[in-house]
């Protein structure tokens, strides 16, 4: 391995620790103060409906810290398999298994333990059904073809190797699937110094 390549996986590495413990401070302490918006005012920020925001857990709302609202655009059809990518502490899952339906499934996939095991628990007090699962987005723990709708809120920017991602993205689908996702995205170049900030990447 050359010095560059053990550099670069070292960077990685870093930074990858860095996103685990801020979410997992988010997932644990969601009325702290952070350096993005999260909780209730994202929410409504990114036009969740109010009427959500009432119905679902108050700790999953807390703890939401989304940067956009992949529901606008999702299409959700009664009955539907829907991956929701980065599910954090579970909010987007609430909502994506009311449009679906008792007749859907929703599947949760998240690096982070903590996020998993917090979706779990909102998901449970909401009545709805979940399945969560402790993966990366590099190599997502579902089967091919398996999924009608993708969503991913915030999360895919944090990947190093995106187009990985979106290929992992096109082999969950079912012939015909769609993907709706919010993310992150910068129209320029950005310094290193700015692509080595962990708090720059978790955020």
């Amino acid at each position: 391995m050359t010095d560059a390549v053990e550099a670069q996986a070292s960077l990685e590495g870093a930074l990858k620790d860095e996103i685990i413990r801020m979410y997992e401070e988010i997932a644990e302490n969601p009325d702290a103060e952070f350096h993005f918006f999260h909780g209730r005012e994202a929410a409504e920020l990114f036009e969740y409906e109010p009427e959500w925001l009432d119905r679902a857990p108050a700790g999953a709302v807390r703890s939401f810290a989304g940067v956009g609202n992949p529901h606008l655009r999702a299409a959700f059809k009664t009955g539907e398999t829907v991956l929701d990518l980065g599910s954090g502490a579970g909010l987007d899952s609430i909502i994506a298994s009311w449009a679906v339906g008792p007749g859907g499934r929703v599947i949760g996939v998240d690096m982070n333990p903590s996020m998993c095991r917090k979706a779990r628990e909102h998901v449970a007090a909401s009545g709805s059904d979940l399945e969560c699962h402790e993966g990366v987005m590099e190599s997502i723990p579902v089967p091919d073809a398996s999924v009608d709708v993708v969503i991913s809120n915030g999360v895919i920017n944090l990947s190093f190797r995106k187009r990985r991602v979106v290929e992992e993205l096109f082999r969950v689908l079912k012939p015909g699937g769609r993907i709706s996702i919010t993310d992150i995205v910068s129209g320029k170049q950005l310094s290193q110094k700015i692509v080595n900030d962990p708090n720059l990447w978790a955020s």
